[in-house]
């Protein structure tokens, strides 16, 4: 009996919480059964410092509101046979988008100078620039499987996973919704 090739996932999160990543580890005893058919090769979750040139499922978590985020969406969007975009802020920009509304400008004083009693400033470096608007993944690169949710349920991660490991195209509405 031969052993079931691996799926190579990788995963990241960009303007967000991170409870998509939470939510995860939130299918506790499953993990086990899950890397037992997967291979988690480029996530906050591990060790490695570089995204692989072939992976076989990427999941996104977050909103696309930096000049590094932008970069890691394009990135994954390259290298992944499938992109996931999982939960809210990933499918429409959720929570992080709120600044829409306003100047980037006016984003940036509230901020860092009126708000902060010491050395109020505008962070120069190791800060990665912001974009004009945020916007979901689908915003700027194209997007295979949409989990919505706030955060999507381990269950829903569960039935999402489990359908591309067996080589299917998983329909997440079955298990999950905006705001579930």
């Amino acid at each position: 009996m031969s052993t079931p090739t691996k799926i190579r996932v990788a995963t990241t999160w960009l303007d967000g919480c991170s409870g998509c990543h939470m939510s995860f580890l939130d299918m506790d005893e499953r993990l086990i059964a899950l890397a037992e058919r997967i291979e988690i090769v480029y996530s906050p979750l591990v060790d490695t410092k570089e995204l692989p040139e072939q992976v076989d499922v990427g999941i996104l978590e977050g909103s696309i509101s930096s000049e590094d985020d932008l970069e890691k969406a394009k990135t994954f969007r390259k290298r992944c046979k499938l992109l996931v975009s999982l939960g809210d802020c990933a499918v429409n920009g959720n929570v992080p988008s709120m600044r829409n509304h306003f100047k980037l400008a006016d984003v940036m004083d509230r901020a860092y100078r009126e708000n902060v009693t010491l050395q109020p400033q505008i962070p120069t470096r190791e800060v990665p620039a912001l974009l004009g608007t945020v916007k979901p993944i689908h915003g700027v690169v194209p997007v295979d499987i949409f989990v919505p949710g706030c955060p999507p349920r381990a269950d829903a991660i569960w039935h999402v996973l489990s359908e591309l490991i067996e080589g299917r195209i998983p329909d997440p509405s079955q298990v999950t919704r905006f705001g579930a």
